[in-house]
């Protein structure tokens, strides 16, 4: 059975997408949370900083204890005034090949019309629950 395109859809996708990336994380000793903390923290694009980076968690995962997760990370040698440490960039790319590796096949042979439509589409998304958020 199709679902149609909605929020149960989307919920549905991100369920079993994060069924996976909890396997992934198994073994590297992080929580879903750490590791969107550490997938933030990577990015190129935000002020330095640890009080940054909780703010940026803040904004974009909305996880009311984003302070608490930065410190955890910060004190287990994963991150450095907000940004990862050689320790962390090495757990990064260690769970990043994994995933990778894994499900290729998943986004392998989409149709580029069709994941750029999506692209858009649940950008869109998310900017207008953004919205309803503030």
């Amino acid at each position: 059975m199709t679902t149609p395109f909605g929020p149960q859809l989307i919920g549905e996708s991100e369920k079993t997408l994060n069924a996976l990336l909890r396997r992934f994380l198994r073994d590297s000793g992080l929580t879903e949370p750490e590791w969107v903390v550490l997938r933030i923290s990577e990015s190129p694009h935000r002020e330095l900083g640890a009080a940054a980076l909780v703010q940026a968690v803040a904004d974009r995962a909305h996880f009311p204890d984003a302070a608490d997760l930065v410190d955890e990370l910060t004190g287990r040698g994963l991150l450095a005034d907000g940004r990862p440490t050689d320790t962390g960039r090495a757990v990064l790319a260690d769970v990043k090949a994994s995933i990778a590796t894994t499900t290729a096949p998943i986004w392998e042979g989409l149709p580029t019309q069709d994941v750029e439509a999506a692209t858009r589409v649940l950008n869109e998304v998310v900017a207008r629950a953004r919205a309803v958020l503030a």
